[in-house]
């Protein structure tokens, strides 16, 4: 081990050395650099008292030298090629289900719809005690994780825990290829608008969304459509340009990335005519869409194809290349960076500077810049896409916050979904006062406490008036103020209810209808969604903001 070490950092040595006789000062810095680290490392193998572990040391140096760049160039080792093939393809061997760590056992939060796990018979709330005869206690997510991936047609047995059985349950699982849809619902909100949640951009994205689209107009009378990409981390750059393509005429500039290598300077157009280049169209984004979902709501905003709704979006503009490296190991580096047809980079953060503090920070305001959308429109950069109309984000309270991070929403649509065989569709389902009062007894003995943002404040409060030696003069009237704020949470049940009521119906509706229930679910009460619906139905208002003419209101500042 120590020689293949030594021998491939002397190859790495000649090849850089070759290099740098023909090259620049920065090869030349490169070369030198990497002389001295390996001379370094072979010292250390050779002198160190106590025996090191080369690859531990290696990766350690690794991981510190990216870490100085921005958090998207990252080292592939080979045992992590599997999950980067699956952002990029979605699929991977293994049983198709979400779990959660919840006490020392790791639990199945939703098996996948007609994959392995569900066809085997697990079930959300199932505890898994055993894996392949081998205990599962203090396992951690990734743990199980990575025991529960393997090849395709391989099995493994799961010893499950299932509520209100006193007996555990064996379950052998055949592994099979898991390709999770980009797409995991579509349909018709009413009976003029279509809706399309995107959940992904990997490979067949763009021709998903082409289907979901068509059957929604073959079927309907539609006069708009909804896209989705709430939430959106991104993915494939070429499939953002094709769902935009999907509504865009043939030749328009989608995208355009720039980087320090001239091929790495591109401009990509639309190629193909467009499905539907007129139907009214409302993208809905808010801060977790990112990548390939900015790409496709600056490119729609900028051509003044559609409206943008929601929140800023997360501002990551950096285009990556993966990288062939020795031993089946991959780099994921950054080369350019992206620019949508208004020719405004969405990058948001500055990784080529740090702050005093060795931080990096945002863009600021004085560097902003204004640029002008197809028919004239203002819009600027400084980091993601900032919506036609703005709207602020649900904001759960701290009571829901408590009680889903507790588990006990999800533990009560377990024992619900025992005791009711049957409910009616998703959409359909409904919290009554029965169920609300039933989940208040189930949680009456449990603990769900939590601190206020109030009573955060107060405690800041506190401690800097004993810094300042000003609290013992006013600790009575503290004492009050405290008592008066302290929360109740019985009152707090019944003032937040209707949003408790919201995610307990979307956690139960999962259990029956998957994932595609828990989003059917929430569709009705959604305001962002509500707000889509209201300016595609309004043909003026949708008019007048893609033209430029619209009078903000309030809430689209």
């Amino acid at each position: 081990m120590k020689l293949l070490v030594f021998l491939t950092f002397i190859f790495i040595n000649i090849s850089f050395a070759g290099l740098c006789q023909n090259s620049g000062n920065t090869n030349f810095e490169a070369a030198k650099n990497l002389e001295i680290f390996s001379t370094l490392f072979k010292e250390l193998n050779v002198n160190y008292v106590d025996e090191i572990k080369p690859a531990e040391l290696i990766q350690d140096g690794i991981d510190n030298m990216l870490e100085s760049l921005d958090p998207y160039t990252n080292y592939i080792p080979e045992s992590e090629i599997e999950d980067y093939e699956f952002m990029t393809t979605g699929q991977y061997g293994g049983i198709g289900a979400l779990i959660h760590k919840n006490g020392d056992y790791v639990v199945i939060s939703e098996p996948y719809e007609n994959f392995p796990a569900a066809k085997a018979g697990l079930i959300p709330g199932d505890k898994i005690l055993e894996i392949n005869g081998k205990s599962a206690k203090g396992k951690s997510v990734n743990d199980v994780s990575d025991i529960l991936k393997g090849q395709p047609g391989t099995t493994c047995t799961l010893k499950i825990e299932r509520f209100g059985q006193k007996q555990s349950i064996e379950k052998t699982v055949i592994r099979q290829k898991i390709t999770i849809d980009n797409i995991p619902y579509f349909g018709m909100l009413n009976d003029k608008v279509g809706y399309i949640r995107l959940s992904g951009f990997t490979q067949d994205a763009s021709k998903e969304v082409k289907n979901a689209f068509l059957k929604l107009k073959e079927s309907n009378q539609l006069k708009g459509i909804i896209l989705d990409l709430r939430g959106n981390g991104g993915g494939l750059m070429n499939e953002a340009i094709n769902i935009v393509n999907l509504f865009v005429e043939k030749g328009e500039v989608v995208v355009s990335t720039k980087g320090k290598l001239e091929d790495k300077n591109k401009t990509y157009r639309t190629m193909i005519p467009p499905l539907d280049k007129d139907i009214p169209l409302i993208v809905l984004v808010n801060q977790g869409s990112a990548s390939a979902s900015e790409i496709v709501a600056g490119a729609i905003q900028d051509l003044d194809r559609g409206v943008i709704v929601g929140q800023r979006t997360f501002g990551k503009g950096l285009v990556q290349n993966v990288v062939p490296l020795c031993y089946n190991t991959r780099l994921k580096v950054t080369v350019a960076k992206y620019y949508i047809p208004s020719d405004r980079c969405i990058q948001a953060i500055d990784y080529s500077h740090k702050n005093g503090n060795g931080n990096f920070e945002r863009i600021p305001d004085s560097l902003i810049r204004a640029f002008k959308t197809k028919k004239g429109r203002t819009v600027y950069d400084g980091g993601g896409i900032d919506p036609d109309i703005k709207l602020e984000p649900n904001q759960y309270s701290n009571i829901s916050f408590s009680l889903t991070n507790k588990f006990l929403i999800f533990d009560f649509a377990t024992k619900f979904y025992y005791e009711n065989p049957t409910i009616p569709s998703a959409k359909d389902f409904e919290i009554n006062d029965s169920i609300f009062n039933d989940f208040v007894s189930y949680i009456s003995d449990k603990d769900y406490d939590y601190t206020t943002k109030s009573e955060e404040e107060l405690d800041k409060w506190k401690k800097t008036a004993e810094k300042e030696n000003y609290f013992d003069e006013i600790k009575p009237e503290f004492e009050i103020l405290r008592t008066k704020m302290m929360h109740n949470k019985k009152d707090d049940l019944i003032k937040y209810k209707s949003e408790i009521e919201t995610l307990l119906k979307a956690e139960i509706t999962t259990r029956y209808y998957f994932q595609k229930g828990r989003i059917q679910s929430t569709l009705a009460t959604d305001n962002e969604i509500q707000k889509a619906i209201e300016v595609i139905e309004n043909q003026q208002v949708y008019n007048s903001i893609l033209n430029g003419t619209l009078q903000k209101t309030d809430n689209q500042k």
